[in-house]
């Protein structure tokens, strides 16, 4: 079984989307993360669901967890409408930008075999990867896909 058997089509955000619609998306879905492409449609980068959480969380407290405790419920509830109105783009790390050939994606080709899909999302620390041919993203393989698919039936 190859990658391009276990694909499954998938959601994608745009550069230019507004985070709290993406971010909505995911929770509303049950999505392990989202599909960020650029200009053209062609993946920039798959973000899990524990970095786009990470959108919503000021920068002082992913520095110091310790300093979460000093939030109320009202401020709990409060910190995800600072996401209305800002856009995927300004919420990404930089490293994000490198060039295509220069940083490790959760990506695969549509030849992978489970083994090599397996081991980008193990060594990528994600729960789904990006089955892409050029440019095109053919679609997405989660965790639990690839595992169905792997394990023997009981």
């Amino acid at each position: 079984m190859h990658a391009r058997d276990l694909a499954e089509p998938f959601p994608v955000v745009r550069l230019d989307d507004d985070a709290l619609t993406a971010t909505r998306q995911l929770a509303d879905q049950g999505l392990p993360g989202l599909i960020v492409v650029d200009d053209e449609g062609g993946p920039l980068v798959v973000l899990p669901a524990s970095e786009v959480l990470r959108f919503a969380l000021p920068d002082y407290i992913e520095e110091d967890p310790a300093l979460a405790r000093v939030f109320g419920e009202r401020d709990s509830d409060a910190i995800f409408h600072e996401l209305k109105g800002r856009r995927i783009r300004a919420l990404m790390p930089a490293r994000q930008y490198l060039p295509k050939h220069d940083r490790d994606r959760p990506v695969v080709r549509p030849a992978a075999t489970l083994i090599e899909v397996a081991s980008v999302m193990t060594k990528q620390r994600s729960a789904m990867v990006a089955v892409v041919d050029g440019d095109e993203i053919v679609g997405v393989i989660t965790v639990h896909r690839l595992l169905g698919a792997a394990l023997p039936v009981a």
